[in-house]
């Protein structure tokens, strides 16, 4: 209450010359609220519930969670923690800050995902996940690597000695540290997480399906993930409404979307809708499939006309755009096993298919195959790096925002959409 006094002493002055009203949000470090930000809170809960799918109580619970993690307990300050603190003092706190991380997630999202879905979402974006590393099991490389870089690597520190056990519990065999070489050559956090990613990736790798293994490999790939790092912007088209990010996040993670059980396409009521939503994404009934395509081929279009004239030594480019799901069974038991192979497939067909046309015409015959999951083919990665790096330098912005993330965002929202259209016609919205 004191803040808020403050803050109006200090601001209701100058927004009052601007027809502003000046409404603080103070906070306590214990977490108790001044009485304006209460109010705002709850204006704003009654605002979410609805597209959160939950009662005001419950979005407000979310919010209060999700600010409180931010102010009071955030990721920044408890990796500080971790890494000035022995790992065996402060894991059972930890444990209890991955868990409301969850739990936030779950209000926020509205999506009740499984094990091995969060372990997914554990995972950092460039293998798939949603970047909410599990802090309680990463606190040993921390703490690892911020002795090992301070050169306070002893024998004698027992604490030291704790956190390597139990971090080589986490890791393959090959990838264990021992005192003597972190002790010669500093080792940063990075690379320690790294190795505790990477046996996270293999151990829900190893006990996924093949449908599942297809998807974890197709969206681990380069930029498939950029979809997420996407700063959304109604005025660039490039958002989703809360239903398709929901939607977004299920079928990302692997969890169940096929609505209710024995649901069935409302296009060819034949087939049934399956958990990670393949026969929204590969049936052409109901024209989904080319408005996904179309869309695609207007991002990538409005972006290649400069150099599509003149692509390759003074010859122009026949770009083929195509859209592949790693999930058909003509594409499953490679795509389990192999990153990319469906797209692979896709461009050999593509080329078969064109090739002797274009060379006819003095044509380079360029497929771009995507799949489902954001994996690109060979050429197609090579074809996005020479537009990004294009485009970057006109446009003088990063190279992730020059194409990748708009083909991304376009993408999974072209899927959501089929998806949600599929699930919303069953249930007879």
């Amino acid at each position: 209450m004191v803040a808020e006094c403050r803050k109006h002493h200090s601001n209701d002055p100058k927004c009052s010359e601007l027809s502003w009203k000046c409404t603080p949000q103070a906070v306590e470090t214990y977490g108790c609220w001044g009485a304006e930000a209460k109010e705002t809170l709850l204006r704003l809960a009654t605002r979410l519930a609805i597209p959160m799918r939950c009662t005001k109580s419950k979005a407000t619970a979310s919010i209060y969670s999700r600010l409180s993690l931010t102010l009071c307990g955030g990721f920044c300050k408890l990796v500080h923690l971790a890494r000035s603190t022995p790992p065996s003092f402060i894991v059972e706190g930890l444990e209890y800050f991955d868990n409301d991380v969850r739990h936030c997630f779950a209000l926020s999202t509205a999506v009740d995902t499984t094990n091995s879905a969060w372990k997914q979402a554990q995972l950092s974006l460039s293998r798939g996940g949603l970047g909410l590393c599990r802090l309680s099991e990463h606190s040993s490389a921390c703490y690892i690597a911020s002795l090992s870089m301070a050169d306070m690597c002893s024998e004698s520190n027992r604490h030291l000695l704790n956190a390597i056990n139990q971090f080589n519990e986490h890791v393959s065999n090959e990838e264990t540290v021992t005192l003597e070489p972190i002790r010669e050559t500093p080792c940063c956090q990075k690379v320690l997480s790294n190795k505790l990613e990477d046996s996270l990736f293999a151990q829900l790798f190893s006990k996924s399906s093949l449908s599942d293994g297809a998807r974890l490999l197709s969206v681990s790939s380069p930029h498939a993930a950029a979809w997420l790092s996407t700063a959304p912007s109604p005025g660039l088209n490039l958002q989703l409404e809360p239903s398709e990010f929901q939607a977004a996040i299920q079928w990302w993670l692997g969890v169940d979307i096929s609505g209710s059980q024995g649901a069935t396409c409302p296009h060819c009521p034949a087939h049934s809708l399956d958990p990670l939503g393949h026969h929204a994404l590969t049936f052409k009934h109901g024209g989904d499939v080319v408005i996904r395509h179309n869309r695609l081929w207007d991002v990538f279009a409005e972006s290649s006309d400069v150099l599509a004239a003149n692509w390759m030594m003074g010859r122009p480019a026949a770009f083929d755009f195509t859209v592949t799901s790693p999930l058909t069974s003509s594409n499953l038991p490679e795509a389990s096993v192999t990153a990319g192979s469906a797209a692979f497939a896709a461009e050999e067909r593509k080329h078969k298919a064109n090739d002797s046309k274009c060379a006819e015409l003095g044509w380079v015959c360029i497929p771009i195959a995507v799949e489902t999951y954001g994996c690109r083919g060979t050429e197609a990665k090579w074809a996005l790096s020479q537009l990004a790096s294009c485009l970057a330098a006109r446009q003088n912005c990063p190279k992730s925002a020059a194409i990748y993330q708009r083909l991304s965002m376009t993408l999974v929202r072209a899927n959501v959409r089929a998806i949600l259209s599929r699930a919303i016609s069953d249930a007879g919205c």
